[in-house]
């Protein structure tokens, strides 16, 4: 595809190292950009697998010709804009330019098709009319089953791997991979619109689509598995779409869940140490928190308060603000968070809501307290699988001096623990009592 030159920052670049320096930039613009690009392209091209064809065939397009001509102003339009053209151009070459090429040229016909006309940023950010938001909500839609609604969204709109998201689920990855290819095929045969639903239709949507944003949401803030502790662009982008919504639908949960996750984000800058090491919360330096998102997420969590018709995100953002408001972790007024997890598990129970309900008696009542609610939560056979129950079990084990327990659950905890942050955590708990 021959390209407007007056989209690229420079000119034509020469050497090895610009062409490897380039390949890298390509790499940060698809790890970046192209869940947004690919829910354009659905659009614009009204089919997933079309667009995901044109999606690769825009990244391959830019491998070849960015390196050559430069690096466009506007990545983003020049990707979209490529990977339309070359949609159309695939349907021609194979001779299927018959009513979908119809419908293709029509949009093309009432929307600007140059590419220079891409480079500004308008055409492609149009206010709570956002792409992402109108594939979320397709993707959510009430003809598709619960499941498949949140596999597809994880994959499709945020770009989790099907590996990442039976992990999430505890779910074979084969079973994720067929509920995706089911979904995408329920929307195509049923012409599932690619929209934003009207306000009389949100609320039978919304659970599902708050669902799906704090999965990407909790996925960027302590990823699943991997080197990093966290995925900044995965929670930037749930904080992204969450401001949206709260545009689009400002109840009490969708101002709780933004109201969470903003509370959450704003002590990212303290939760590692340079050298990417974990630091539990007690330990973390206070002063890095950042208090533009506390003061956000506390004033979003008052005005949902306020309403008495929230649920389980408010009081999970009312945990989050509990902390964010005590100087030190001494100050922590842990009485109002037990009451508040005895609300969350009225409101949505869960054995992880109970196992964090039993962290927090532990904190006001000692450790002893809280190791018996654990062990209770043991005892049903539930949790089993997931590391940061044993390893809550250890840290009360060690507090109370239960040495070889201690060192039992830490090493259950390593042996199904992903993210190696967390792994050279309990490492180096178990090398301490081994001291």
């Amino acid at each position: 595809m021959e390209c407007n030159e007056t989209l690229f920052m420079d000119g034509p670049r020469q050497g090895e190292n610009e062409a490897e320096r380039v390949c890298e930039f390509i790499d940060g613009v698809y790890r970046s950009e192209s869940r947004r690009v690919l829910a354009t392209l659905v659009r614009l091209l009204g089919d997933f697998d079309r667009a995901e064809e044109a999606l690769h065939d825009a990244f391959a397009a830019a491998v070849e010709q960015w390196p050559r001509n430069g690096v466009p102003a506007n990545p983003r339009a020049w990707l979209v804009s490529a990977g339309r053209f070359k949609a159309i151009d695939s349907i021609r070459q194979r001779a299927r330019f018959d009513a979908i090429a119809t419908e293709l040229a029509q949009r093309g016909a009432e929307e600007t098709v140059d590419p220079a006309a891409w480079a500004e940023p308008d055409i492609l950010d149009s206010g709570i009319a956002d792409d992402r938001l109108r594939l979320i909500f397709t993707c959510c839609h009430p003809a598709l089953p619960p499941d498949a609604r949140i596999a597809m969204t994880l994959r499709e709109v945020c770009g989790i791997t099907t590996e990442e998201i039976a992990r999430a689920f505890l779910t074979a990855v084969p079973a994720i991979a067929k509920r995706i290819v089911r979904a995408k095929a329920k929307i195509r045969d049923a012409r599932i619109p690619y929209e934003v639903p009207s306000e009389a239709a949100l609320p039978e949507r919304l659970d599902t689509v708050l669902q799906v944003v704090y999965l990407v949401f909790t996925e960027g803030y302590a990823a699943s598995s991997g080197e990093s502790l966290t995925r900044p662009d995965l929670s930037g982008e749930a904080i992204r779409l969450g401001r949206l919504l709260v545009e689009l639908l400002p109840e009490p949960e969708v101002q709780g869940l933004l109201a969470l996750m903003v509370l959450h984000e704003s002590r990212r800058g303290a939760r590692a140490s340079p050298d990417g090491e974990l630091i539990l919360l007690d330990a973390q330096d206070r002063s890095l928190w950042d208090r533009a998102l506390i003061d956000e997420g506390i004033r979003l969590v008052k005005r949902a308060l306020a309403s008495r018709h929230f649920g389980a995100y408010t009081l999970q953002a009312a945990i989050a603000a509990v902390h964010a408001e005590a100087s030190a972790a001494v100050e922590t007024d842990w009485n109002q968070i037990v009451c508040l997890y005895d609300a969350l598990l009225l409101a949505s129970p869960s054995p992880v809501v109970e196992l964090n309900r039993a962290v927090a008696v532990a904190m006001r009542d000692g450790p002893a307290a809280g190791l018996t609610l654990i062990d209770a939560i043991f005892s049903h056979r539930l949790l089993q699988d997931y590391y940061l129950a044993h390893s809550a079990r250890a840290d009360l084990c060690r507090r109370l001096g239960k040495l070889a327990e201690a060192r039992a659950a830490y090493e259950k905890a390593l042996s199904l623990a992903r993210p190696e942050p967390a792994r050279r955590f309990l490492v180096k708990r178990l090398c301490e009592l081994a001291c």
